[in-house]
Order: C-alpha cells, then sequence, then structure tokens
C-alpha cells in the first residue's frame, strides 16, 4: 500500500513519531509530508534539517513540504491512506473546518476526495479545552480514523491528550479495513 505520513509540529512527540513511521516503512510504501512548522522550525527537540534527514533517511525520499507538492494526491490517486502523525490542536481545527492552507490540511483535502481514510494521531496540550469540540467532529466524519489517546499528564496538564504512538500501524491496519481502532480512549 502507498501511505502517506505527514507531521505537524508537536516537537516533544518526535522520537516516538520516527518509530512509527519506522514501522509503517517496514511494511508499507510511505510518501514523508511535513507542516510548515515541522519543515521550518528549530526547536530544543532537534532542527528542521535534522528532522528532515531523519525523515528522509527512515522513507527512503525526501518529504513534500509545499501546498504544491501535496495538491496531486488527490487528483492522482496517490495515496491508500493518510497518518497525521503528531496531528495539532491547530490542524484538527483546519481539518474540522474544511481549511487546506498548510501542505498537511492540503494533502487530507486532496486525498479525501478518493473516500480513503485519514489517520489522526492527537497530541495537543488543549484536546480536553478548546480542541475538543474538532475531535468530535472529525470522530464524526467518515474517512477520518483516530490512533488511541489518552491523556499524557494529568496532574500537571489536566487538557493535554496524546496518542499512543506505538499503535499507529494498527490504527493504519483497521482503518484501511474501514473500521476504528478500540478503544480509541486510553486509561
Amino acid at each position: 500500500m502507498n501511505i502517506g505520513f505527514a507531521m505537524c509540529g508537536s516537537f516533544c512527540t518526535y522520537e516516538k513519531v520516527f518509530d512509527a513511521m519506522q514501522t509503517v516503512c517496514g511494511i508499507h510504501t510511505v510518501t514523508p509530508i511535513l507542516s510548515h512548522s515541522a519543515c521550518t522550525i528549530d526547536s530544543r527537540f532537534g532542527t528542521a534539517s535534522e528532522h528532515r534527514a531523519t525523515v528522509q533517511k527512515i522513507c527512503g525520499c525526501e518529504p513534500l513540504c509545499s501546498i504544491e507538492d501535496v495538491e496531486p494526491i488527490g487528483p492522482k490517486k496517490l495515496l491508500d491512506a493518510l497518518v497525521i502523525a503528531p496531528c495539532t490542536g491547530n490542524t484538527l481545527a483546519k481539518l474540522a473546518h474544511s481549511i487546506a492552507d498548510t501542505p498537511v490540511t492540503m494533502a487530507a483535502k486532496s486525498h479525501l476526495r478518493n473516500g480513503r481514510p485519514v489517520v489522526i494521531a492527537v497530541s495537543t496540550n488543549d484536546a480536553l479545552a478548546g480542541a475538543a469540540e474538532n475531535i468530535g467532529k472529525l470522530l464524526a466524519r467518515r474517512h477520518y480514523y483516530f490512533v488511541p489517546f489518552g491523556q499524557d499528564d494529568p496532574r500537571n496538564k489536566p487538557t493535554s491528550l496524546v496518542a499512543d504512538f506505538t499503535q499507529v500501524l494498527p490504527a493504519l491496519e483497521a482503518a484501511l479495513e474501514g473500521r476504528q481502532l478500540q478503544p480509541i480512549l486510553l486509561g
């Protein structure tokens, strides 16, 4: 299968996301996609150039980093599924409101025109606050599936949720069969 693997700017999750990407690459052909933030921002978790190099090494090809790069995904039916890991609150909001102004959101919009699955691995500090509504909207839409998620630090970050990135591949395989991996909410 041809899988798109899009990364947004939740930099603290990248090590786990790279492991998930490697796992998916072991079974499927992967086209990497990076948001503007993932493609350009240096953080305490590494530089943008280091992240791009890691993605290229794992996937064996350069990541797509622009709207122009990803727009052909739908018209050419390039992907069987699209994984967004990590998916930030900002990207959740844009997807929930059909805004396609980044490489990741345009990849999703273009891909969805073919009725194929989008698998979301959420990572946001406001998931149980402002982003909750957007998670709910996407849970109710066809072709959106979630990697199981839970609170990562309920005491210090009571509204934060993060996906269990070890379940990206099982969630992807379930989505390719048209079903949501359960349970969605982790204890």
